[in-house]
C-alpha cells in the first residue's frame, strides 16, 4: 500500500541520520543569521531592531534545529532496530514469527545490505501492493511482501505486480512470499522479468547477507604473525569482482563447470536452498 502524506520531518527520519543532523545545521545558520541579515539590508524599522542586537529569529533556528535532531535520532534508532532484525534471523521459524511490518523490514533490510537503495513505501497495510522500491546501477525494481505462513500466493496476485511492472515503468519485480508460490504462478512468472522467493530463498539470501557482515566486521589478521608473504591470485580476484549476482536471491554467484558437457555457468553458492543459474 501507498504512504499517506507525511511532514518534511517524517521523511527526514528515513533518510540517513547525519543527513537530518546536517539539514538541521543548515537550516539554523540560515534561520538564525540569513533571515536577520536579510531584513537588516531592507532597512526600516526591523533594521534598527536588528543592528541593536535583538534576534526573534533566534529561537525559531533553535526549533527548527531540535526537530531535525529528534528526526535524526529516530533515523538513527531504525537503523540499528532493522540491522539487529537482519541480524537475529536463524532460520524459517525465527521469520515466521515476525509481524508483517517487520517482515518487509526484514525484506529491506537484506536487499539494502546487498547494496540497494532501498524506499518503504509499504508499512500502511497488509493487504499487498509495493511495499518496497529498490535502486541499483540505475535499475528500478518493485517488491511485494507476502509474510503468509501457511498459503501460497495465487497467480492472479503475481499477475497484478506484473501490471504494476509495466504501469510504473520499472524494470523488474520481486515477490517475497514466506509460504511460497502455487505452481500456476511460477510458471506465469517463467521468462518474465519477475522474481519469486520463497520462504529458502529469502534465509539463503538472508544467511549470505549475514556471513558477509561478520566477515566485514571481523579485525584484520596482523601480517606480523606470518612469515610469508601474502600471495595475490588476480585471476581468482578478477572473477570474484565479475561475478554476478543471483537472479532468485541476490547472492554473490560462483563459477561452477558441469560434469557432463564441462562448459562453465554461473550458479548460486547456497545451493540446493536456491537453485538460481546464470
Amino acid at each position: 500500500m501507498g504512504r499517506g502524506r507525511k511532514s518534511f520531518f517524517n521523511d527526514l527520519a528515513v533518510l540517513p541520520w547525519p543527513v537530518g543532523l546536517g539539514v538541521g545545521a543548515l537550516g539554523y545558520l540560515a534561520i538564525a543569521h540569513g533571515v536577520p541579515l536579510w531584513f537588516a539590508r531592507q532597512g526600516g524599522a526591523l533594521a534598527q531592531a536588528f543592528a541593536n542586537g535583538a534576534n526573534p529569529f533566534r529561537l525559531v533556528a533553535w526549533l527548527f534545529f531540535a526537530l531535525c535532531a529528534i528526526a535524526a535520532a529516530a533515523s538513527f534508532l531504525s537503523a540499528r532496530r532493522k540491522r539487529r532484525l537482519l541480524d537475529t534471523r536463524t532460520g524459517l521459524d525465527s521469520i515466521a514469527a515476525l509481524g508483517w511490518r517487520d517482515f518487509e523490514r526484514l525484506v529491506g533490510a537484506a536487499f539494502r545490505r546487498r547494496g540497494y537503495a532501498v524506499e518503504e513505501t509499504g508499512l500502511g497495510g497488509a493487504d499487498g501492493g509495493i511495499d518496497l522500491i529498490l535502486r541499483k546501477s540505475g535499475k528500478r525494481t518493485l517488491v511485494q511482501c507476502k509474510q503468509w505462513r501457511r498459503e501460497k500466493v495465487p497467480v492472479n496476485v503475481v499477475r497484478e505486480m506484473y501490471g504494476l511492472l509495466a504501469h510504473h515503468g520499472a524494470d523488474e519485480v520481486r515477490i517475497a512470499a514466506l509460504g511460497g508460490f502455487t505452481p500456476d504462478a511460477a510458471r506465469f512468472a517463467d521468462g518474465k522479468a519477475i522474481q519469486l522467493i520463497d520462504g529458502e530463498t529469502l534465509l539463503a539470501m538472508i544467511r549470505h547477507v549475514q556471513s558477509a557482515q561478520r566477515a566485514a566486521d571481523a579485525p584484520p589478521l596482523s601480517m606480523s604473525a606470518h612469515r610469508t608473504e601474502p600471495v595475490f591470485d588476480s585471476a581468482a580476484a578478477n572473477t570474484a569482482m565479475s561475478a554476478p549476482d543471483c537472479p532468485r536471491c541476490g547472492a554473490t554467484m560462483v563459477q561452477r563447470t558441469n560434469r557432463s558437457t564441462a562448459s562453465t555457468f554461473w550458479g548460486c553458492p547456497t545451493f540446493p536452498a536456491c537453485r538460481g543459474t546464470r
